[in-house]
């Protein structure tokens, strides 16, 4: 792990553009360090930390994300949350501790929302029976991106949704007043909306009365209302 760790910030180093740092460090609203390298570059180092190390096995898998989010800059949690959801064949539920580890000091949604909809949804759709539970867990924790987190884990489950489960943690948050959690009641429902319009349309002026401005805004967005 030492030498993966050495080689990715290696190759960030090389691609640091300082400019570009303090205009990721404002947009994200954090005072964590940025090295200043964008989507591309970050892409070109992944592709080369997959070459040179690539991971066999759930311990890799884990160990290598950890070394990763240990790391003081913001792209080298962002490899690691790379990492955690590029190999789908350790995306289980048996790495459900490390998921929530990296939701709750993330704590922002450029990480939650990646950890949440990559990680835990597709573990939660691949066994909603036995992740069912944690999600039903978190929708009350008193962390508010663990909650975030339960109403957009099923975002890319389409027809597959659990939408009994979805719209009683939708209707169970819809009091809140903070930001994230009214966007993402109107984020999920508005994706699922794809699938499955006329039914949110129906839940949506069921329980007009219950949702933000925001919210309702979000999930009406294609609909006919």
């Amino acid at each position: 792990m030492d030498e993966l760790v050495a080689l990715v910030s290696s190759e960030l180093a090389a691609r640091a553009n300082a400019e570009k740092a303090a205009g990721m460090a404002a947009y994200m609203k954090t005072e964590m360090p940025f090295y200043g390298v964008q989507k591309k570059g970050r892409t070109e180092v992944f592709r080369i930390m997959k070459s040179r190390f690539p991971i066999a096995d759930a311990a890799g898998y884990r160990n290598a994300i950890e070394a990763l989010w240990a790391q003081p800059h913001r792209e080298e949690k962002y490899l690691a949350v790379g990492i955690a959801k590029h190999y789908t064949d350790f995306v289980t539920q048996d790495n459900f501790d490390l998921y929530r580890r990296l939701i709750v000091e993330g704590a922002w949604w450029d990480f939650v929302d990646e950890v949440a909809i990559h990680c835990v949804g597709i573990a939660y759709l691949d066994n909603q029976q036995q992740v069912g539970p944690t999600i039903e867990e978190w929708v009350d924790d008193d962390v508010m991106w663990l909650r975030r987190t339960s109403l957009i884990s099923p975002i890319k489950h389409k027809a597959a949704t659990d939408y009994v489960t979805l719209f009683d943690h939708c209707l169970r948050r819809a009091h809140e007043k903070e930001f994230f959690i009214r966007k993402a009641i109107g984020w999920t429902l508005r994706e699922y909306a794809k699938t499955e319009p006329e039914r949110v349309r129906r839940f949506l002026i069921e329980h007009r009365e219950r949702w933000s401005g925001l919210s309702f805004r979000e999930a009406a967005k294609h609909l006919d209302i």
